[in-house]
């Protein structure tokens, strides 16, 4: 049964923060949520990107949006972030900043690797720490945390990325038990490709991928309803396909999955000591 959108403000609302919220996954679940009547606080590292959105939001649907330009990979910055809002009545978090890597992970950027650790995992935490008792208090609230297919088993050439993931959807499924009974509801959100900028950012290439839209129109649907979601259906189809697999299975699929996509690096000389561009 489908909820209106004024029971989902209400239970939920009325201001939601989401990060990552410039461009992709994060700039859906902003427009997906101003449609359904929240008051915004959009984090992203571009500024000219959340103003860009801000506007967009204020004249399509009325409503009120604070813009935080705030890069959340330094330490304190996430922590910065709360405080940030701590005036604001927030009952939903959408944790939707990240970032991945593929290919060789020893021709890799070590500070690129750790970097992608500290927003994708610390972040994530450090915000779930300081908002969740803020929502107890309020007796109501939510928290949307970004999983991936690649959680579910080692990935050869995302081994970190598949590795942060893998974190995020364990301490989702520990957080949804223990925050259940005191009125905060959890989702993980774990998609398979989507077509954002994503892709590019991790050098990969993919040939197909979901819309990030129905990514999180899916997931807030799920919220307070499943702890999982699944949103679409090519992660319902790749998850289905490798579901009868042992885990050894599943991490070499994966393997040959992620061969694919990244079959145009092979050849690249890769400089271990230059910053990737």
């Amino acid at each position: 049964m489908s909820r209106s959108n004024a029971s989902f403000v209400s239970q939920y609302g009325p201001w939601a923060v989401v990060t990552g919220a410039s461009n992709g996954i994060g700039r859906a679940f902003a427009i997906e949520l101003a449609k359904r009547g929240f008051a915004l606080v959009l984090v992203a590292r571009n500024l000219e990107a959340l103003e860009a959105l801000a506007t967009e939001l204020e004249t399509r649907h009325r409503t009120e949006v604070r813009i935080i330009a705030q890069d959340l990979q330094p330490e304190g910055a996430a922590d910065a972030l709360s405080q940030d809002v701590a005036d604001l009545d927030v009952g939903l978090l959408v944790s939707a900043a990240g970032f991945g890597s593929s290919g060789e992970f020893v021709k890799s950027d070590l500070a690129e690797e750790v970097g992608m650790v500290d927003v994708n995992c610390r972040a994530t935490v450090t915000l779930a720490r300081l908002m969740a008792p803020r929502m107890i208090t309020r007796g109501k609230g939510g928290l949307v945390l970004m999983s991936s297919l690649l959680a579910f088993q080692g990935t050869p050439r995302s081994a970190n990325y598949a590795a942060t993931k893998a974190f995020v959807q364990t301490f989702a499924e520990g957080l949804y038990h223990e925050l259940k009974p005191l009125g905060v509801d959890v989702v993980a959100c774990a998609p398979g490709p989507i077509s954002s900028g994503f892709a590019a950012r991790a050098d990969m290439q993919m040939s197909m991928s979901e819309k990030p839209d129905v990514v999180a129109a899916e997931t807030l649907d799920a919220l307070g309803r499943r702890l999982t979601v699944r949103p679409g259906w090519l992660s319902k189809f790749l998850e289905f396909s490798l579901c009868f697999l042992p885990r050894w299975g599943r991490v070499r699929m994966m393997g040959v999955v992620m061969g694919g996509m990244t079959r145009h690096q092979r050849g690249k000389k890769i400089d271990q000591n230059t910053q990737p561009a």
